[in-house]
């Protein structure tokens, strides 16, 4: 069986004594500032319905969004039973366990609070917010790459990677084509949905596209990643991951559909 070899690469980049910098947390901060500059200069672009000082402002609460979000989902999707024998461990979130469909949902209602505070159109900010996302999907699937985490299953392809806690057969790098669909294919399709103008002035419809696109590409991802040891496989031979997802698609439809029947903006 071909195989290529796992780039052993450190998770800590720098430790000087209690203070410890993790390719992880580089990751996250890289996919928020990334993104926080792509959506100020988005909300120049769109016009006077969304003000790029707006968008500036956001940037702490996406933060708090989806870190609580994200810990928060992954202690009641994946392993409620653990964390709620072991409380004291929900706030440890060095050890590793984010999940991407709760911090979604942590930055929603970060970002409906945040418009109701300031009376901004929230669909048309959230608009913005799915657009600069792929970002942060992006660099968070390289750090699990790093981390050697959420690895795919086994396989005899040419480009299987024998990773260095996940036994002795090369397996997909699930964690790399997660990063291309989720990330790249998604910025750019969402790109092309928001240059035309038509759309890009109807609230939910960039919105919709995101819920679309980011759940099938983790419906098919999932198909070459391993599950959850503690999971395994769910009804029907699904993951978790991809019962999480259809949801996701099906509200994406729905929103499109609603989206396209109300006024477009000024």
């Amino acid at each position: 069986m071909y195989a290529i070899a796992f780039p052993m690469i450190d998770p800590v980049l720098v430790e000087i004594g209690p203070v410890v910098i993790r390719w992880y947390a580089l990751a996250y901060i890289a996919g928020l500032v990334l993104g926080w500059r792509y959506m100020m200069w988005l909300a120049d672009q769109a016009g006077s319905f969304v003000k790029s000082k707006d968008a500036d402002d956001f940037l702490v609460w996406a933060v708090f969004g989806v870190i609580l979000g994200g810990r928060l989902g992954y202690v009641f999707f994946y392993k409620p039973e653990y964390y709620l024998a072991n409380p004291a461990e929900i706030l440890q979130t060095w050890q590793g366990g984010m999940s991407f469909h709760g911090g979604f949902l942590g930055v929603l209602f970060a970002t409906w609070l945040f418009c109701r505070l300031r009376s901004i159109r929230f669909l048309a900010f959230v608009d913005l917010g799915v657009v600069v996302a792929p970002f942060g999907l992006f660099f968070g699937r390289l750090a699990n790459f790093a981390n050697s985490e959420l690895w795919g299953r086994t396989t005899d392809v040419a480009w299987g990677v024998v990773f260095p806690n996940g036994g002795p057969y090369p397996r997909h790098p699930s964690q790399l084509y997660e990063a291309a669909l989720e990330g790249l294919v998604l910025l750019v399709v969402l790109h092309l949905v928001w240059r035309r103008e038509s759309l890009r002035k109807t609230p939910g419809v960039l919105s919709g596209v995101f819920l679309i696109g980011y759940g099938l590409s983790r419906i098919i991802v999932e198909f070459f990643r391993q599950p959850d040891e503690h999971l395994g496989f769910l009804w029907g031979g699904a993951t978790m991951g991809q019962l999480l997802s259809i949801p996701m698609v099906l509200a994406g439809i729905g929103l499109i559909a609603y989206a396209r029947k109300r006024p477009i903006l000024g």
